[in-house]
């Protein structure tokens, strides 16, 4: 393979951060046909297509952002050069782009990205949102994992794939009670008031389940999807919280909170989601590949 031009490197490098043949034609002084011969030269030498066109606009491709990441480091070189030089170095960091729903427990979450909190090298970007929202944004590579309570549908045609990272029982959990008899699931919830996850959660279901079953219906004192709010209000009220106890795990050890019971045959799993990547980032792998087998 012939050494890399550096001037087509430099030629798509403001493409892409421009976002289009036109800006990036004017901010280099050049036609646009020029330019892009001078991007198609490049993504000969390669072999992978680096822009995809979606309308007028330009889409990189999962090739076009690899060659990106090397482009910013290439041509901060000399910024970091003169830095370096004039005693103001500069540290090259690797960056990991993480998407959570926001329904998702936080514990969970630090718990998956622990490995890599505190590393010099390594930049965490952190996003939550719905999970349409973020699997749009792992498709389209701005985001290198999702982590989810959910599975993505196995289908040959999706790009995307899960892997079960964890699964906890599910737990009735409240304020410490004196001179109690024990709580009995499900009979004491004929009586007792509950807080509970949202009616669309998969462990929610399944709980809604269990009591449709046992003829109860339940006093629902509230519906919460996000955890970190179920987790407060589980410190706030005297009703029994649904949760997976690693949502409140700091309260069970400092006794704020007592498991009460845990629900037989209810389960929360935990998946990791990622993009089927020709090139995918080494630290996703590093977060992922040591859990179980994708499914």
């Amino acid at each position: 393979m012939r050494d890399l031009n550096y001037n087509h490197l430099r030629y798509f490098w403001v493409v892409a951060h421009e976002g289009s043949l036109t800006r990036a034609a004017t901010r280099l002084h050049l036609s646009q046909s020029a330019l892009s011969v001078q991007v198609q030269k490049l993504e000969a030498q390669i072999g992978h297509p680096l822009f995809e066109r979606i309308g007028k606009r330009l889409k990189l491709t999962e090739a076009g952002r690899i060659a990106l990441d090397y482009a910013d480091t290439v041509f901060s070189a000399g910024a970091e050069l003169l830095s370096t030089l004039q005693g103001r170095p500069v540290d090259r960091r690797r960056m990991l782009t993480l998407g959570s729903l926001t329904t998702l427990s936080r514990n969970f979450q630090l718990d998956f990205l622990r490995p890599l909190i505190g590393r010099d090298d390594v930049e965490i970007v952190v996003r939550s949102g719905a999970m349409r929202d973020l699997l749009a944004q792992l498709e389209s590579h701005a985001m290198d994992v999702v982590l989810s309570n959910s599975a993505v549908p196995r289908d040959a045609r999706t790009p995307l794939r899960h892997y079960l990272l964890n699964e906890q029982s599910v737990s009735l959990v409240g304020k410490p009670r004196r001179r109690r008899k024990p709580f009995r699931f499900p009979d004491d919830l004929r009586h007792e008031p509950v807080l509970l996850p949202g009616p669309d959660s998969e462990l929610r279901m399944a709980f809604d389940r269990l009591l449709e079953l046992a003829g109860i219906r339940p006093i629902i004192l509230a519906e919460v999807d996000d955890m970190a709010m179920l987790r407060l209000m589980a410190r706030e009220h005297d009703a029994v919280t649904l949760v997976p106890p690693i949502v409140v795990r700091d309260e069970l050890k400092a006794r704020v909170l007592v498991e009460h019971c845990q629900i037989p045959s209810v389960k929360e799993s935990f998946y990791a989601i990622v993009l089927k990547r020709q090139f995918p980032n080494p630290l996703v792998s590093a977060l992922v590949e040591r859990q179980a087998p994708a499914r």
